[in-house]
């Protein structure tokens, strides 16, 4: 199969907030590929034009950017328009699930459990919107990845800081309600989803940006150590909150897992992280699959919308 890829681009990089993470991910991709016999080359968006792939003569790209630019159906669209099919979902799809607020009202319309959110204007009744979500509460950007601009309000004094810093990031802000419980990702590979992952975090940190990925303060257990019964629910919810959203190819859903054994998804990624921290490599593993297996099934189902 790996000699009918043609020649491969890892597109990496680019100029989000993710950059340095991309960087990561796109040359594990990089290397697992090459070590599979595939012609693959690394591609900067950020250092020269998307529109050089066709004079490059590439076949095929493989999206190992995060964040704004990559993520979001920008790059998707360019790449539609050359006629490169590319890993991951469409235009429409990586749009909608990079803004947190519209993937939530698709997934309230097709019943997929979500936190209860309020969306944050300039002026907006800071005490209506606590009182309807309650304390503590979650304020991020809508449209940021990796945990970016995100911040738990505990109190009414730190709200006006936490929408501030959100709207450094972002014009578009939400508020989501706390959820209490365990922090789980759903990975998805075509019609598939791979194992649970559980985080567990050392005490007293939060699962935010430095400790995704910088530190050894989370803790990642698969199997997650739940029911079958449980998990096999919040696959199938998770594959259902993938595909309503029109997404293909892989993603990762993230969910909270409450105590009584309900759930709510936060999150949907259509090009999830491929680091060594990185948690559908860690499924897949889980399931049989190395990296590098892993890497070729998410290259196969590169496709065009």
């Amino acid at each position: 199969m790996e000699q009918n890829f043609g020649k491969v681009a890892v597109l990496m990089g680019g100029s989000s907030s993710e950059r340095q993470i991309s960087l990561n991910s796109g040359n594990a991709v990089l290397s697992a590929l090459r070590s599979a016999g595939v012609d693959a080359h690394a591609f900067d968006p950020a250092e020269q034009s998307v529109w050089q792939l066709r004079e490059q003569g590439f076949a095929r790209a493989f999206i190992a950017l995060h964040g704004r630019f990559g993520e979001d159906g920008t790059l998707q669209g360019a790449l539609q328009a050359l006629g490169i099919p590319y890993t991951g979902s469409g235009v429409m799809a990586s749009a909608l699930s990079m803004d947190k607020w519209r993937a939530k009202l698709v997934w309230l319309a097709a019943g997929v459990p979500t936190p209860k959110y309020r969306l944050l204007t300039p002026g907006i009744d800071f005490t209506a919107v606590m009182e309807a979500l309650g304390l503590p509460l979650i304020i991020k950007p809508a449209r940021e990845g990796s945990s970016i601009g995100v911040s738990k309000v505990e109190t009414p004094a730190e709200f006006g800081a936490a929408y501030e810093q959100a709207a450094r990031c972002d014009a578009l802000v939400i508020a989501e309600e706390f959820v209490a419980g365990q922090e789980m990702t759903a990975g998805v590979l075509g019609d598939q989803t791979l194992p649970l992952v559980r985080i567990e975090m050392s005490p007293g940190n939060a699962y935010d940006y430095e400790n995704k990925y910088f530190t050894d303060k989370a803790h990642y257990h698969c199997p997650a150590g739940v029911s079958s019964e449980l998990e096999e629910a919040v696959q199938r919810d998770a594959l259902r909150a993938f595909q309503v959203l029109g997404c293909r190819g892989w993603g990762r859903a993230d969910v909270i897992v409450r105590a009584d054994g309900s759930y709510s998804f936060l999150e949907m990624n259509t090009a999830p992280g491929m680091t060594d921290h990185s948690l559908v490599p860690m499924a897949a593993r889980a399931a049989g699959m190395s990296f590098a297996q892993l890497c070729l099934r998410i290259l196969e189902q590169a496709a065009l919308d």
